[in-house]
């Protein structure tokens, strides 16, 4: 399985976003009106149509007119609705530039809270429409359904139907990456919350269902089994390192992670990985 990094605003990688405007965006066509767009951040979802241009996910602020000028090549137009499936920043960060240009955000209640503590009360950054438990987008001869997954990567993750498509964009619920999860615990992330929530997508989707994760490669249901299974594996062998109140030193100093013989990137050390899952469990 090609790996690909992950990247999102932490302090470790603010110096990526600076460079962003080096990246291109590349598109691959899924079906006749879907695509996903490639950059430098969370993969974007694309429904191009007869009613227009919505999109889910935005990415970088210093990419947005790379891509809006994929979405133009797509179809004449800017998009006039964008998606957020949470509130980090390489996911939201070209919100401000797509709402000047017309579009409506769209995202759970705790994004906006989120984007709001950040960006503050009336910006652009914030979505102008927002949901709890889920809603269902009427655009381009589709009935894109939201859902809420609480508590998963974070408090506000959203994952997209595309009914008519057989297409379903994860946001970062889905690292297919080859690795595990970043698992936001301090924006209400958990390990049980991601496990439930791809337990929940896998009863919704079958074989042919093209799966779009929050970074990485399209891919396929047995892929997100891969993926589920692993985040279990790594689920098991945190809670047998735990056991007996261990402390978090303690589970470092064992690395029972460590026994997956996987990779893990450089911005999401193993050490990061196990402090998170440690905290999520206990």
């Amino acid at each position: 399985m090609k790996k690909l990094i992950p990247v999102f605003i932490t302090s470790a990688l603010l110096s990526l976003s600076c460079h962003a405007e080096q990246s291109v965006v590349k598109t691959q066509k899924i079906s006749e009106h879907m695509y996903v767009l490639f950059g430098q951040g969370g993969n974007i979802a694309a429904s191009v149509g007869d009613d227009g241009i919505y999109i889910v996910d935005d990415q970088f602020a210093t990419l947005s007119e790379q891509i809006k000028q994929s979405l133009t090549e797509l179809k004449p137009g800017s998009a006039q609705f964008v998606i957020n499936t949470h509130h980090h920043g390489d996911h939201t960060g070209g919100n401000e530039n797509f709402a000047k240009a017309g579009a409506h955000v769209i995202a759970h209640n705790n994004v906006h809270k989120r984007l709001t503590e950040k960006h503050g009360v009336g910006s652009d950054y914030l979505p102008r429409i927002s949901f709890n438990d889920d809603l269902t987008l009427h655009f381009n001869n589709e009935h894109a359904k939201l859902k809420h997954y609480p508590h998963a990567h974070t408090d506000g993750d959203a994952v997209v139907f595309f009914e008519s498509e057989n297409i379903v964009h994860m946001g970062d619920i889905f690292f297919n990456t080859g690795g595990l999860p970043f698992v936001d615990v301090d924006s209400g992330g958990s390990v049980d919350g991601i496990l439930n929530a791809v337990d929940d997508v896998l009863l919704s989707i079958n074989d042919n269902t093209h799966i779009i994760p929050g970074h990485g490669p399209l891919s396929k249901r047995s892929e997100l089994v891969v993926y589920r299974d692993l985040v279990a594996r790594a689920k098991a062998i945190m809670l047998n390192a735990m056991k007996d109140n261990a402390s978090l030193e303690h589970v470092l100093k064992a690395d029972p992670l460590a026994q997956l013989n996987i990779e893990f990137a450089g911005w999401l050390p193993k050490e990061r990985v196990t402090t998170l899952f440690y905290r999520s469990l206990k």
